[in-house]
């Protein structure tokens, strides 16, 4: 396809091409048959004021008056020849310098750019790929999908069924194929039998048919689908899928766990084994103002701090590090050791009143799953939503109107509120609503979600304590399928990954390997070869070279080490 007798062959053999070559063709013979008469009648009226030219001369008269270039070399003396000269140069305006160049641009060159485009814009994949992921839908998902797998080397293919839409996205830098996700034909040229994994994040009737498309072919690929309705469940398992995620529900849920004093203080957000990776607000402890020096967390719990958000900044702690009372603290340490770390840190009783309400503005799916959360652990919620539908009937619990409206808020009790989650699918809406409420109420807590990456720093600019964004939520929990000596955590852009013990620091201690001050990645644990795991290891035990190092880092620091390790 990228030999130019390859190309034209493609170009002509298309039907909106051959038609679109008749009609300049059809327009193309009316000019010469134009440029015809006028040579003529250029021979008739010399003929009429006394003088003769060739039939060439005729020919170039005409093309030099149509064309305006009028050399003036050969020109009419009576006023019926000037009239003709006229006639012919407004025709020429109109014919060869308007109407041919467009009728040219829409008959033959933008359809051969488009052609073009199309061209370059591949149909199936080279024999022989393997490990892919086939991706059906293009959506803040996937789009987040697409970006982690690039950065871990992984193959991945999008299917389009818009010529169009395909050669967009293939010229904006995706791997693209032209097909109906719903074809057989289109998975065969996909090498299904060989990929890793199909994603299918469209509505619950569009998955349900690609996964039967799927399975059509082949049982073995396991196929990962959203799921919009709760009663898609049942249907979309029973069609083959492998996991079905409520991505929707998932959310709500993230949001309504963050919220202060909700159960334990202590909230574990990710497990690697027996290792438990768990978030607490500073303002949930006794720690704000102290260095981690001085407070020697590690000696008396076994809890590590392994990394400390701020305002959607995420740092890597150090010995001097001073926790602010708004930092949300990342903690690594067993069950046991978190226990520990609850009972001689945590106070809950400063972060609210027991009667303080959570208010959740936005009653869709996100928001009732995060009510739904918060009724699971006994704490009394008002739902706002604008649209009367989403709220008739269901008690005092939902208010109806719009949350950017103070009467409104004032009525579901912010004013007394312990925390506020915003749920809202418009981005806009919930910066708007974020920096409302952080004006209204400066000390209040502030969950909120985020549709689009690009988003997050910005609501928490807006005054947003937490944000969870949708995007990567739904990519992380992909991805925790494809790699599993990985974890990807709803925080975003941190990971927990294993990798085997470095040659260059066999024989060192953790503190000699330099492994955290030169990657911004920090040893949470290591696993012997005999299985064994010790969390929070002994920065001073010389590392063994048959042990496997259990790091935590953002995806960046974990390039870099792999760059440098």
């Amino acid at each position: 396809m990228k030999f130019l007798p390859s190309q034209l062959l493609f170009f002509f053999q298309n039907k909106t091409t051959r038609k679109n070559l008749g009609s300049l063709a059809k327009f193309v013979v009316f000019i010469l048959t134009i440029i015809g008469l006028y040579s003529i009648l250029f021979h008739l009226l010399m003929l009429y004021e006394g003088r003769e030219y060739s039939w060439v001369t005729g020919l170039y008269w005409t093309l030099t008056v149509m064309s305006t270039l009028g050399f003036g070399d050969i020109i009419f003396s009576t006023d019926l020849g000037l009239i003709f000269t006229i006639t012919v140069l407004g025709s020429g305006i109109i014919l060869l310098l308007i109407m041919l160049p467009f009728t040219f641009i829409q008959f033959f060159y933008a359809p051969w750019l488009e052609a073009q485009s199309e061209i370059r814009t591949p149909r199936e994949l080279p024999e022989g790929t393997s490990g892919h992921i086939i991706i059906t839908n293009l959506d803040p998902i996937t789009e987040k999908l697409v970006a982690k797998l690039k950065k871990r080397n992984f193959q991945y293919v999008l299917v389009v069924d818009e010529l169009q839409r395909a050669a967009e996205l293939y010229e904006a830098g995706y791997k693209v194929v032209v097909g109906e996700p719903d074809d057989p034909a289109t998975y065969h040229r996909l090498r299904i039998e060989n990929a890793a994994l199909v994603v299918a994040t469209s509505d619950d009737l569009i998955n349900t048919s690609v996964a039967f498309t799927v399975r059509e072919i082949t049982r073995k690929i396991p196929i990962v689908t959203s799921a919009n309705n709760e009663h898609s469940l049942d249907i979309l398992q029973f069609a083959g899928n492998n996991h079905v995620f409520q991505f929707a529900k998932m959310l709500g849920h993230g949001l309504g766990v963050r919220t202060l004093g909700l159960g334990r203080t202590v909230n574990i957000v990710s497990s690697f084994d027996r290792l438990h990776i768990a978030e607490i607000s500073a303002i949930q402890t006794s720690l704000g103002g102290q260095s981690l020096a001085d407070i020697g967390m590690r000696g008396k719990t076994g809890v590590t701090v392994v990394g400390l958000w701020e305002k959607g900044r995420f740092e890597v702690p150090q010995p001097q590090t001073v926790i602010d009372s708004k930092t949300l603290l990342l903690l690594a340490g067993t069950r046991k050791q978190l226990d520990r770390f609850e009972t001689r840190y945590a106070t809950p009783e400063k972060a609210h009143s027991p009667d303080a309400p959570v208010l959740i503005l936005g009653g869709g799916r996100v928001g009732l799953a995060a009510a739904e959360t918060l009724a699971q652990n006994n704490i009394s919620y008002r739902i706002v939503e604008k649209r009367p539908t989403l709220t008739s009937g269901k008690g005092d619990s939902f208010i109806q109107g719009d949350a950017a409206d103070i009467v409104v808020l004032e009525k579901a009790g912010v004013m007394k509120a312990r925390t506020v989650i915003i749920t809202t699918h418009n981005d806009a809406m919930n910066i708007y609503l974020t920096f409302y409420c952080r004006q209204l109420r400066p000390e209040i807590q502030i969950i909120t979600r985020a549709t689009n990456e690009r988003s997050v720093s910005k609501l928490h600019m807006a005054g947003a304590d937490l944000v969870m964004s949708y995007a990567s939520m739904g990519a992380n929990s992909i991805i925790n399928i494809l790699k599993s000596d990985e974890i990807s955590m709803f925080t975003e852009g941190l990971n927990i990954f294993s990798r085997p013990m470095p040659a260059s620091v066999v024989g060192k201690n953790l503190i000699e390997s330099k492994i955290r001050p030169t990657t911004g990645c920090s040893v949470i644990a290591m696993k012997s070869s005999s299985g064994k795991l010790i969390v929070g290891p002994d920065p001073l035990i010389p590392l063994n070279g048959k042990d496997e190092l259990i790091l935590i880092g953002t995806t960046e620091a974990e390039q870099t080490f792999l760059e440098l390790f």
